[in-house]
């Protein structure tokens, strides 16, 4: 059974662990808001955005003069996985969801007798994907010293993503990140951006167009700023999503670091009246000595 000081300077030790899961708690409370105003506010463009690039894709169909972005390479081989997560930690499940995810893509797709490459982007998907899949990392891009996402740091990573495939080195991207739902749910999800994928039902409400130049020209135009765009829908509902999961997370412990401070309260407020009561026995068992 732990003495009195070791009880006392445990309870001092979960205080100020208290404290630091407080102040991270609201750290993330007043980073959210931004991130989440962020996220939310790119969701309109993106969509519209996407709804004109659909309506544009099933015009050219599997025209001989499609972009290649759009097409394909005409094989689906060689898979490009651009894993998405924070570059720090103390935010719940939200890095290791978004790994797993990766993972198990990756094994799938291996197990099919596919390729497959690893584009990290963060810190701590690099590092939980480095045991397992180390061998398969072909790139990192560190956004540590990015103080507040912008599009020039997702045209940073498309253009990346675009080099690789110009030269050939794969033929289907995926990108994987989480989808800010609320501050307690953030979903994993894989969306594939190269060759490009639209959803039909997005453009139901897209009025019919003339366009000038042609329809395939345009697209050779708006797909790499597609590519571009996904990206960075991307890394803005991860920004929400990092945030909103450290707040849990950090209240989570707060609230845990409280209840254990109860605990070992009692139990030191226990130890002591222990004490006192074996003291007081001692001292009237000698003055009855006497």
């Amino acid at each position: 059974m732990p003495n009195l000081k070791d009880l006392k300077n445990r309870i001092a030790s979960v205080k100020s662990t208290r404290k630091i899961t407080k102040a991270m708690q609201m750290v993330a409370a007043a980073k959210l808001r931004r991130a989440q105003d962020a996220a939310e506010a790119s969701r309109p463009y993106t969509e519209r955005f996407n709804a004109v690039m659909a309506q544009l894709a099933a015009s050219v169909g599997g025209a001989e003069g499609a972009p290649k972005l759009l097409s394909g390479t005409g094989s689906n081989q060689v898979h490009l996985l651009v894993v998405m997560t924070a570059e720090r930690g103390l935010c719940g499940g939200f890095n290791s969801n978004i790994s797993r995810l990766a993972k198990i893509r990756a094994q799938k797709l291996q197990s099919e007798g596919k390729t497959v490459k690893i584009l990290t982007v963060g810190k701590k998907g690099r590092d939980s994907l480095k045991r397992d899949f180390g061998s398969l990392f072909i790139g990192h891009i560190d956004l540590s010293g990015v103080k507040r996402l912008g599009y020039i740091n997702a045209q940073e990573i498309a253009r990346d993503v675009l080099a690789r495939f110009d030269a050939g080195e794969f033929d289907v991207a995926t990108i994987f990140f989480a989808r800010f739902e609320n501050v307690v749910s953030q979903h994993p999800t894989a969306q594939q951006i190269i060759p490009a994928k639209f959803d039909q039902a997005a453009d139901a409400d897209v009025t019919l167009y003339d366009y000038e130049p042609g329809e395939e020209e345009i697209l050779a135009d708006l797909l790499p700023r597609g590519v571009a765009t996904a990206i960075f829908s991307a890394l803005l509902e991860n920004a929400a999503s990092e945030q909103g999961a450290r707040m849990s997370a950090m209240d989570n412990a707060t609230r845990n670091a409280g209840e254990m401070i109860d605990k070992l309260t009692i139990q030191y407020n226990r130890s002591r009246q222990a004490v006192i009561t074996n003291e007081l026995i001692e001292i009237i068992s000698g003055a009855e000595a006497l």
